[in-house]
Formats: structure tokens, sequence, C-alpha cells
């Protein structure tokens, strides 16, 4: 039941009408019953039993860590929890990924040794959650949190409907307290969550899905791409995909912001980074601060010793991690392998940076900035190649001199399907979403919703009627829902 989808527009209203009738007391059973309903609404039987499993499981580990008290038990129950999550997103999402590796390798060395093919399973959300439970469980064991006793909140926590299928990745000290505290109607938080709601729909309806039909229209045919093509397919994709996902990330808010739920925020402009570490800090923010915490940290204090090479080796293979769970396959490792690599390398650069800078006499230029900007979105856009392409052939051509070579074809900037109203209406949409950003961040937007009704009532309709009019009319489904 996709966020920009009927079901789900006569959904929530039906859900959050029942919330509101029943007492507190009933409360964490409605949105328990309505986050399982909405995931099977999906019409795939086993993931609702998938998370009842993940949640069964983790709740009972949770326990047990809590009363052991050798350390070595706690040792062995935080990697026995830890274990049996992984072991769930294994079988879930890599068994045809390692079956087809493995048959390649066989091949090679000429084994005889039978893999049998496995059938790839649908695994919408099973990363989000099961990444939750794991750090449920290590935030018990090193004494940060409690368990939950009450198992019905507890799976509530990580099946809560609005950010079950795509995040944001919630701490359990920050959801949980919010699911169990008394419910009162708040006109402020059901005006901005429906708001938010509907900002998140314009971009996905109106940038997210226009924009992918040229960066499909490009990267599922690259061949018969021209350069510059290729080039602003690159960007369209960019642009898409963040679209997408803080769009979708955008719903998810607003959503909970009917129930008076804060899920943690997830985007803050990130392509005006000024690093790749800056870029992370801003991108897909609970996600990247659960590799910080959960992956990197650890890695990095075990490596201490290797100073320098330790923090660079920790990266990589926390960004390698980040690759692998967003799916399986070689190209999204490469994806996590190179924003490691720049990091790594950032690591290394960075005590000579200002040296540089000095003798260049730019230290203190005004343009740096926008210098430093420019040279992070192009290196993320190399890596989103990978991220985006069918094939690592079709990454390696874009990437080699066949792309320059296709250059000297002439064709047209425009593809099949996006013509120059479309281009136009990107800029416009893009300006427009630009500019929200900007009065957020300035903090005006609140004076233009607090403002007079005449003004507050045009902006609504404006983006009721721009939603009509000007959104994608295909069913375009989000893209995280992949990972």
């Amino acid at each position: 039941m996709p966020f920009n989808s009927l079901d789900y527009f006569l959904f929530l209203p039906a859900v959050y009408l029942v919330f509101y009738l029943v007492g507190d007391r009933a409360r964490w059973g409605v949105l328990l019953a309505a986050s399982f309903g909405f995931y099977a609404a999906l019409k795939v039987p086993y993931l609702p039993a998938v998370l009842a499993l993940v949640a069964v499981t983790t709740y009972c580990f949770g326990i047990w860590l809590h009363r052991a008290q050798a350390p070595g038990t706690k040792r062995a129950l935080l990697w026995g929890g830890v274990a049996a999550n992984v072991l769930v997103l294994v079988a879930m999402k890599y068994l045809p990924f390692l079956s087809e590796n493995l048959r390649a390798v066989t091949q090679l060395f000429s084994l005889e040794m039978q893999v049998p093919a496995v059938r790839a399973l649908v695994a919408i959300g099973v990363s989000y959650y099961v990444f939750q439970a794991i750090s449920y469980l290590i935030d018990i064991y090193f004494e940060i949190e409690e368990p939950e006793p009450h198992f019905g909140y507890f799976a509530l926590y990580l099946s809560f409907f609005p950010k079950l299928l795509q995040g944001p990745i919630e701490r359990v000290g920050d959801l949980l307290p919010q699911l169990k505290a008394p419910y009162r109607f708040d006109y402020d938080n059901m005006r901005y969550g429906m708001l938010l709601f509907a900002w998140g729909l314009f971009k996905k309806m109106v940038l997210a899905d226009r924009l992918g039909i040229y960066a499909d229209a490009v990267y599922n045919d690259v061949h018969a791409a021209s350069a510059m093509q290729l080039v602003l397919g690159t960007y369209a994709y960019a642009f898409q995909i963040f679209m997408d996902f803080s769009g979708y990330t955008d719903m998810a808010l607003g959503t909970a912001r009917l129930f008076n739920i804060n899920l943690t925020q997830n985007f803050n402009s990130p392509y005006l980074a000024t690093s790749v570490a800056d870029f992370w800090r801003r991108w897909h923010i609970s996600f990247s601060r659960w590799i910080l915490d959960y992956i990197f940290k650890p890695l990095q204090m075990q490596w201490r010793d290797w100073r320098t090479w330790g923090t660079a080796l920790a990266l990589v293979a926390a960004f390698l991690v980040s690759g692998i769970w967003h799916g399986a396959s070689w190209g999204f490792v490469i994806w996590g392998g190179l924003h490691g690599l720049y990091m790594a390398c950032s690591v290394f650069y960075k005590p000579y940076q200002k040296k540089i800078y000095q003798k260049l006499g730019i230290q203190k230029s005004p343009y740096l900035k926008y210098w430093q900007m420019l040279v992070t979105f192009h290196l993320v856009c190399l890596a989103w190649i990978f991220f985006r392409v069918n094939s690592l052939s079709d990454a390696l051509y874009i990437c080699t001199f066949k792309f320059l070579s296709a250059g000297r074809q002439g064709a047209s900037l425009l593809v099949h399907g996006f013509d120059r109203g479309d281009a136009r209406l990107v800029v416009a949409a893009g300006a427009l979403v630009a500019l929200g950003g900007l009065l957020a961040r300035h903090q005006r937007a609140q004076g233009i919703w607090n403002g007079s009704a005449l003004l507050r009532w045009g902006c609504y309709n404006g983006l009721v009627l721009a939603l009509i009019f000007l959104g994608v009319k295909s069913k375009g489904t989000f893209i995280y829902f992949n990972f």
C-alpha cells in the first residue's frame, strides 16, 4: 500500500478515526493492527510472518540480555540475537546473489559442485526493521536502554506503519516513549502533518516521477544515448532519487504527525554538502547514524592502534556494509565502496587541506564553498551511476572512453517521453522545492502558514491543483522500496 495510492488515502483516515475514538489504553492496539494490516496489503503473505518472527525473536533476546549477569553470557546472547536477525535478512535478500556468485566460482575453477538456483523473495521493509532490531539489542547490551516489557508496544515500535517500508530507522529511546504518551488532539500537528504529506506527494508525483522518465530512458539503453544525455540522465537520477526518497520521508513524517509522533528528519539539503562526509550527515540521516554508531565506531576502536589507516579502513568497511544493505548486486557494493574510498581519502587529505588552500590563496575566497559543493556533488553522481545501472558493463561503458565518443553523435538532449514542457516544469517545480527548503531553513515558512487565511488557503489549493494537473499519472513505486 504505497503512500501515493488511493488505497492509502482511504486507509489513513479510517485508521485515524478509530485511533481517535478509542481510549489511550487501546490506541497501541489500533496502531499495531493497522501496521500489520498495512504490511499485509502488499499481498505478500510471508512478509507479516517475517515481521512477527523478528519482533518475537528480538523481544525475547532483549529480555534475556537484561537478565543475564555474566559478561560471557551477555556477549553470547547479543551475538545470538544479532545473528538471528542477520540470518533473516540474508535469507530474504541475499541467497539468490550468493547462489549466483557461488555458481560462477564453481564454473571458473571447474569444480564438481552443484549449486541450486534460489528464487528471489520480496523483502520490502525487512532491511529497515531488522536494523532497528539490531540497534535495540546493542543498546540493551551497553545499558543505554532497558528492554520494553510490553510485547505489544515493542512490536509497534518495530512495525509502526509510517516508517515500516522505507524508514526512518528509529532508535527505541526516540520512538517508544512517544508511542506510549497519551494522545491529545493538536490542530497544529494535524495541519502540519497534512501539509507535509502533500508536499512529499508533490515531490514524488511532479518531480521524481517526471525525472524518472528521463533517467529510465537513458539508463535502460545507455548505448543509444549521447554523452550529454548520459550526463543529464545521471543528474536526472540524482535528483529523482532525492525527490523520491525525501518525498516519501515527508509523507511518513506527515502521517506520523497526525498521531502526535515526531519521526527522525532524514534529509537536510544533501546536495549542498561541501564534502562527502558532510553529504552523509545530510542524506538518509537515520541510516548514516546507524552505520556510524554500530559499524564505523566499533571498527575504529578495534583498529585504533593502526591510527589513520585504522580510521580509513573502518570507513571503507562501514560503507561496504552500507552498499550491501541496499541490495544484493555488485553495483551496490561498488557504490558503497566508492563512498568509503572518498571518506578514506579525506582522512589522509584533511591535514594538508588548509595548507593547500593557503598556498593557492583561496582559503578566504567566497567561492571556495561553491567549488567544494560542485566537486562533492559530482563525486556523489559518479557513485550514483553504479547504483542505478542495470549491469556493470553499462557502468563501465558510461565511465570509459565510449562515454566520450558518444558525444560525437550530436543527438538531442531530450529523450522519448520527455519534452521541452517537461523540462520547463522540472525547472519550475525544482525551484519551488528549493524555495520551500530555503524558507524552512530560515524558519520563514512558519510565518506563511500562520499568516493570513487567504495566503494559506491559496498555497493549499495551489498544491492540490499541482498534484491533480501536473503530477505524473503512472503508479510509480518508490525507489527505496527495493532496499
